[in-house]
């Protein structure tokens, strides 16, 4: 008796209609920043020159190439920004011909409509140049790149963030989002929030960096710097007041994992100098980017949420 045999099953072959994780979560950015061309009149993109803001306008001007992005750029400068963050902003918007808002914390505290704060930090001076700049130029949409991974209070954040007359955030307006469907209508004055990168996380952003070759100041990747312990981060001198008494510079091998105010945004020890290297280390880390380098998100509980509830980003 012959035994029977049976032929070995194919091998499962890639389904090609299948988007990977990287482009499923780019063609979501990228339908959304078409969604808000299509639905208002004079939309905003934040751009501070790091890393989120950058990866943001490289998703804008791929949605619109070969066009010209149809946005104006704003950078709410407080004085106090890492100098290699500023060169890379100015080179970017020269390099695609861009328009760039400039609403300047330093004029509000020239003219006395904002004070300097006991630790120095300028972060949560950021909201009034930010809301005035907005209901002066009549943005009625604004893009900002924050990202539901980041800290609690960016988690409760839709895609389509409605903010009051007062560019004020409340939780309870939310709108359901089901089906990827934007609900962008709101009252004359007030204004929506846009966060295409609400779905990525850390490191789907340095990912998709690598994948696409975007350039990034060299302060994200390990170099040399000055730097001084303070509340469990090391950060960088400056006029903004430190160090102080009993702090000491050092020299140390160190990379930023966000940027900021110099005041509060902490650098990491780290010896990533490639690509490869940072998304390995991002990987492991247990802490998110945030939670891990930035002190303005830890002067209480509820530092971000309260920021946010007053018009910040």
């Amino acid at each position: 008796m012959t035994a029977l045999t049976t032929a070995p099953a194919p091998a499962p072959t890639a389904n090609p209609y299948t988007l990977s994780h990287l482009d499923a979560v780019e063609s979501e950015a990228i339908h959304i920043f078409r969604e808000v061309a299509g639905e208002f009149e004079n939309p905003l993109i934040l751009f501070s020159g790091g890393k989120d803001s950058i990866v943001m306008l490289h998703l804008a001007l791929k949605a619109f190439a070969p066009a010209t992005v149809p946005f104006s750029l704003l950078h709410v400068d407080t004085g106090h920004n890492f100098p290699e963050v500023i060169d890379h902003r100015d080179r970017t918007v020269a390099r695609h011909n861009l328009r760039l808002h400039i609403a300047s914390v330093q004029d509000y505290i020239d003219r006395g409509v904002l004070r300097e704060r006991p630790d120095g930090t300028r972060n949560p001076l950021q909201t009034v140049p930010l809301t005035e700049k907005i209901q002066a130029e009549r943005f009625d949409a604004v893009f900002g790149g924050g990202r539901r991974d980041e800290e609690k209070a960016r988690a409760k954040e839709r895609v389509f963030s409605l903010r009051d007359e007062f560019s004020q955030w409340d939780p309870r307006r939310q709108r359901p989002e089901l089906w990827n469907l934007y609900n962008g209508r709101h009252a004359p004055g007030e204004h929506v929030r846009v966060f295409p990168l609400s779905n990525w996380t850390e490191l789907d952003v340095w990912q998709y960096i690598a994948r696409e070759g975007i350039e990034l100041p060299d302060i994200y990747f390990a170099h040399e710097r000055e730097v001084f312990w303070r509340g469990g981060m090391w950060l960088t001198a400056g006029e903004w007041g430190g160090p102080k008494d009993g702090e000491t510079v050092e020299k140390r091998l160190v990379r930023y994992r966000t940027v900021g105010d110099m005041s509060c945004t902490g650098a990491v020890d780290s010896d990533a100098v490639t690509l490869d290297q940072v998304i390995a280390e991002i990987a492991a880390a247990r802490l998110t980017e945030r939670g891990a380098t930035r002190a303005d998100d830890k002067l209480s509980e509820a530092a971000m949420e309260d920021r946010k509830r007053e018009g910040y980003f």
